[in-house]
């Protein structure tokens, strides 16, 4: 095998709740995962030149040893000594720093390459154990589906499918730093917590308004007063139809969920057209977990 063709799925957070500050600067973390259907494309194939090349279609993200593609490349091959090189083609479609743990899924698409490619025999579970070294939310890019994440999110519990359903996502026209949401949480006095529980609940009951009603973020009480367009894009998605709207992870990133295609559609091209949003996208989830390598 000489060449691989990978998707790197994006992910929303169905449900986020934080749980304490630890003592390693890091956050306890609950949050249900799910894989939808937008996805960048990575090609990865075998060199003789030793060393990692990367190309990538976005001329402002670097294509050196500081993109986390390089990094999960470099992570394995140094490990296993493999003489060979790699050249990665990475075609960015899933917005950037938007909540949507694109870069964490490129990662996690290259660790599986390399595995696979150099034929070196981890499973799903050591990959894992890799992929947390580089970031949080890697392990669950490489497992992908319907899961309850906690810990810092590495701690994972796969689930039943979730419902299906129309998803519409819209990143508007702002940048959200992780670090500034997180360092302004004040995670010990937060009055509201997500039903967490409930959500899993719903999920394993297949029941879809249960599931979408039991959403929430905490993150939210720190974005949205810092970028109040982020309110206004979930009330659009809502007078549009949405049975809820929510920001992904640490934002900027808003989804809808829809129980009806058409009025998905009508959310989007209103978005499309608008002027809060940058990126808008119809989707859906995306159910293929990885069981094992």
């Amino acid at each position: 095998m000489k060449e691989l063709k990978l998707k790197a799925m994006a992910k929303i957070n169905l449900g986020l709740d934080v749980l304490r500050k630890r003592e390693d600067g890091y956050h306890d973390l609950r949050m249900i995962m799910q894989s939808i259907y937008l996805y960048d494309q990575i090609r990865i194939r075998q060199t003789q030149k030793p060393g990692i090349r990367l190309s990538v279609n976005l001329g402002y993200l670097p294509a050196g040893p500081e993109n986390l593609v390089y990094k999960a490349a470099d992570l394995l091959m140094k490990e296993f000594g493999i003489t060979q090189g790699v050249a990665i083609d990475l075609q960015k479609y899933i917005p950037v720093a938007a909540g949507l743990a694109g870069g964490s899924s490129d990662a996690a698409a290259v660790l599986i390459g390399v595995n696979r490619l150099f034929h070196l025999g981890l499973t799903l579970e050591e990959l894992q154990e890799r992929g947390v070294k580089l970031g949080a939310d890697i392990p669950y890019c490489l497992l992908r589906g319907t899961a309850l994440a906690e810990g810092i999110g590495d701690v994972l519990t796969p689930l039943s499918k979730a419902p299906d359903c129309s998803v519409v996502i819209a990143k508007p026209k702002i940048h959200v730093s992780t670090a500034f949401v997180y360092g302004n949480l004040k995670a010990n006095e937060l009055s509201y917590h997500p039903d967490i529980d409930g959500q899993v609940e719903a999920i394993r009951d297949g029941d879809f308004y249960a599931m979408a009603e039991k959403m929430g973020n905490v993150l939210e009480t720190v974005t949205i007063p810092a970028y109040p367009v982020i309110e206004e894009i979930k009330d659009c998605m809502k007078n549009c139809g949405a049975v809820n709207a929510m920001m992904s992870g640490s934002g900027p990133t808003v989804f809808g969920l829809f129980d009806d295609r058409e009025k998905a559609k009508q959310a989007y091209v209103r978005l499309r057209n608008g002027s809060i949003a940058r990126e808008v996208y119809l989707t859906k989830f995306f159910h293929n977990r990885r069981e094992q390598e």
